[in-house]
């Protein structure tokens, strides 16, 4: 089954965006009369029959809007640095989505090696894993935010912070607890400074290993996602 993404959905004809449009006609060749399906990134499915085609445009109407995706009973917030090689940072984002999470902060710490990023492009796969691994939730991709500033923002559930430390002894999937909300932080390729983990302890982060590998930046990311939905059944 192939989804194609539309973010509003607002009444029962729709115009599909033109890239998705294109993708619909061009690639697929779908023509009037056939039927597609629809996801909104928020968890609805619709089931939409072809009316119109041309290059660029492909409109329909929905048939039927099926009963939403239910919405997992915990919040999985990642907040990771990107890395120097943005492909990484690319397949970390493509994988976690894959997996299940929810959020995902970039994060500029003292030794990120990268500090810009195009967030348009990051969005754009976020979109392609999401209709991939056939889901209706598009997680939320936030600016990138200065370490301090993240740390110093209100969660309700719980925070970890991952790093290498020989005085960290405790496993995440040993610290935290199913069902609840969670916030991870995953430094850059050269850890977190010795402030930045302070100051995060000091914010009520608990300092949690990954594995008794040192792992690269986008697989501690991935670990993580992976441990938080393993705990959940999900």
């Amino acid at each position: 089954m192939n989804l194609f993404y539309v973010p509003e959905i607002d009444g029962e004809i729709v115009d599909l965006p033109e890239e998705e449009a294109r993708h619909v006609v061009q690639v697929m060749r779908k023509k009037p009369g056939e039927e597609i399906m629809l996801v909104d990134g928020k968890g609805h499915w619709h089931r939409l029959e072809i009316l119109e085609t041309s290059k660029k445009k492909c409109a329909g109407r929905i048939l039927e809007s099926l009963q939403p995706e239910d919405k997992r009973d915990f919040h999985l917030h990642i907040a990771i640095a990107p890395t120097k090689n943005i492909n990484r940072f690319e397949w970390f984002l493509e994988k976690a989505t894959e997996f299940g999470v929810d959020e995902i902060t970039p994060l500029l710490c003292d030794r990120s090696e990268r500090k810009k990023l195009r967030e348009d492009r990051l969005e754009k796969i976020l979109v392609a894993a999401m209709k991939q691994s056939l889901k209706a939730y598009l997680p939320r991709l936030n600016p990138l935010t200065p370490f301090k500033a993240l740390v110093s923002q209100a969660f309700d559930g719980q925070q970890f912070i991952a790093y290498l430390d020989e005085d960290v002894k405790g496993h995440l999937n040993e610290n935290y607890q199913k069902a609840q909300n969670v916030l991870i932080l995953i430094g850059p390729e050269g850890d977190f400074s010795p402030e930045e983990v302070s100051l995060a302890k000091a914010k009520g982060f608990l300092g949690v290993t990954l594995g008794k590998s040192r792992l690269r930046t986008e697989t501690a990311g991935i670990a993580a996602c992976h441990i938080v939905n393993l705990v959940n059944g999900s």
